[in-house]
């Protein structure tokens, strides 16, 4: 979702995680207990006999067989895909306007999936139905459990449909929602001993020390998350977003707006005018690569052209909803290292 769109409506969870913002962050990992009653992780569920799931609500979902046809976000069956789980459906974010995979669908083969809604407010209630769905999957953003991307005008219809499991991604450090999302893959068959996923895991923790030893090598570097609209450019403060909470506590030293400038935005990012672009020096600038976000290459704003940073190259791509898979946030930390390995201070 987009920044414009963020500023259109007053939803806290999506400007929470649209615009400039990062987005909210992860859930603690609760799953030990879980596993031991058939829960969250319990190994096999998916091959034989019963299968529950205790989600980031507290609601354990319980079915007789593992689900075989599943729905989710697209960002959630992206990361699921990495593990070796497939869904039928999907809603959110999942092809361009030519027709090929939005980056938050990752490595999935879009044409083979049957997309219910491909932006904010837009879910076929019908089409969902006709899919006799045994489970719908999605991402929170706030912590009374509204499920992201299910409107809210639809939600009642959609809940008696199939019931719903929901990973929060709101107010924690990434490491929290990747370990519930492996758990959750594990739980329907996905093959977690796989080199694949024990390879990604190790490359994850790999990239988490190479951040922290940038971060406590280059101290004088300081990053900036931001994201573009038409109108605006919004600030990303690091508090509720998972990604920026985690960086920040390997030791990133970031750009932090106001809780007072932030009030606009929800208590997530601040919005500047065009004009006033410069208000923040920053080394290092880490744009929201959503395609609802404006792009660097396409600012065409001559204050943005100006900045420091900017001039320097120092601009680097930042996945503010992270596909919460190890294959794919391993790299967002690899990238962050390297630009702080790198960076010439112009801030």
């Amino acid at each position: 979702m987009s920044n414009a769109i963020s500023a259109r409506l007053s939803r806290r969870g999506l400007l929470a995680a649209g615009g400039a913002l990062g987005l909210g962050a992860l859930v603690t990992a609760c799953g030990s207990e879980d596993s031991k009653d058939g829960g969250s992780g319990a190994k096999g569920a998916a091959a034989s006999g019963p299968w529950s799931f205790k989600d980031d609500r507290g609601t354990t979902v319980k079915l007789d067989k593992a689900p075989a046809t599943i729905v989710a976000f697209t960002g959630v069956a992206a990361a699921l895909y990495d593990y070796g789980v497939e869904v039928k459906g999907v809603f959110g974010p999942t092809k361009t306007e030519d027709g090929k995979a939005d980056v938050q669908a990752g490595d999935m083969d879009v044409s083979k999936l049957t997309v219910l809604g491909n932006a904010w407010d837009q879910f076929n209630v019908e089409k969902y139905a006709a899919l006799a769905p045994d489970v719908l999957i999605s991402t929170m953003f706030d912590d009374a459990g509204t499920l992201w991307y299910v409107p809210a005008t639809s939600k009642d219809k959609i809940a008696k449909l199939a019931p719903s499991v929901g990973i929060s991604v709101y107010d924690r450090q990434i490491t929290a929602p990747l370990q519930r999302m492996w758990e959750l893959a594990e739980s329907l068959g996905g093959d977690m001993k796989a080199a694949k996923a024990a390879d990604a895991k190790k490359r994850f923790e790999a990239a988490s020390e190479r951040l922290r030893k940038a971060a406590k090598a280059r101290p004088e570097i300081t990053v900036m998350a931001g994201s573009a609209s038409q109108e605006l450019f919004y600030v990303s403060g690091t508090n509720l977003s998972i990604d920026l909470e985690y960086f920040k506590a390997l030791g990133v030293r970031f750009v932090e707006p106001p809780e007072k400038a932030k009030t606009q935005g929800g208590g997530w990012f601040e919005s500047l005018s065009w004009e006033n672009v410069d208000k923040y020096k920053a080394d290092i600038i880490m744009m929201d690569d959503r395609t609802s976000a404006i792009q660097p290459a396409d600012i065409t704003e001559a204050t943005w052209k100006k900045l420091p940073a900017v001039k320097a190259g120092q601009v680097i791509p930042r996945s503010a909803e992270p596909i919460l898979s190890y294959g794919k946030c391993a790299p967002l930390v690899e990238n962050l290292a390297k630009a702080i390995e790198t960076a010439k201070k112009v801030g």
